[in-house]
């Protein structure tokens, strides 16, 4: 049975950020085959004369001689000493708010807001955006279902969470720090480029993952005789680990 650990956070606009994390109880398959087996990923102190199965094989292993993470297609290790193999998975949206600002026909609105993911001892994790495109009594602005530029004088809500210099020099790339290895989702990491589909994946890690921290980057355009007033919009970022 696969078990998820699952956190979530929202926004509106006026960006009134929050976080809150929701938990399951998780546990971490260990590494095995049919000769060999390992609880947890870590060989400590005295070495393991030629530990092996089809895809990992150690010769010796002597103390902490090394500390972090060494990974390949088929395994990962994290070096050190021996620490739990319960599953964790944490998420976080710093604390303030962004406002978009007023709209204007003849150029983009842009702004930001971020968050940061770590899981350990987990397959890894999916970023989903969840909510409706920014409105104003009964009109919505138009979400940019299909991967596009801005374009200036017509309705356009998009995001992605990649550095941009088109409109203006927005964003940045994610920041995996030490040892992380968050990405964004193939949708929303060109540059320049912007979507909004509600539910769809905006990012990921393939495997366990030290902290990374990403930046979304929200672009309005509007015709016009889009309707003046305040905009409204309420998201969700769910963050699901995998087991």
């Amino acid at each position: 049975m696969v078990k998820k650990h699952v956190a979530w956070g929202r926004l509106s606009f006026v960006f009134i950020i929050c976080a809150v994390i929701g938990t399951s109880p998780a546990h971490a398959t260990p590494h095995q085959s049919t000769n060999y087996r390992f609880d947890e990923s870590t060989l400590g102190a005295g070495g393991m004369d030629l530990s092996s199965s089809a895809n990992y094989q150690a010769s010796h292993s002597t103390g902490d001689v090394s500390v972090g993470n060494a990974a390949s297609t088929n395994y990962q290790v994290q070096a050190g000493s021996k620490t739990t193999n319960d599953p964790t998975l944490s998420f976080s949206i710093p604390g303030g708010s962004t406002n978009l600002g007023d709209f204007t026909a003849g150029s983009a609105t842009t702004a930001t807001a971020s968050f940061s993911v770590s899981n350990y001892t987990s397959y890894g994790y999916v970023v989903q955006i969840i909510g409706t495109s920014p409105s104003n009594g009964g009109y919505t602005l138009t979400p940019m279902t299909s991967t596009d530029v801005s374009i200036p004088g017509t309705v356009q809500f998009g995001i992605n969470l990649v550095a941009n210099t088109s409109p203006t020099s927005i964003g940045a790339n994610p920041d995996n720090g030490d040892f992380g290895f968050g990405v964004a989702a193939a949708n929303y990491a060109t540059p320049n480029n912007y979507r909004y589909v509600s539910g769809e994946t905006i990012a990921m890690a393939p495997k366990s993952s030290g902290i990374t921290n990403y930046t979304i980057s929200y672009l309005v355009n509007v015709a016009g005789l889009t309707p003046g007033g305040k905009y409204t919009s309420n998201q969700t970022i769910v963050v699901t680990g995998t087991y």
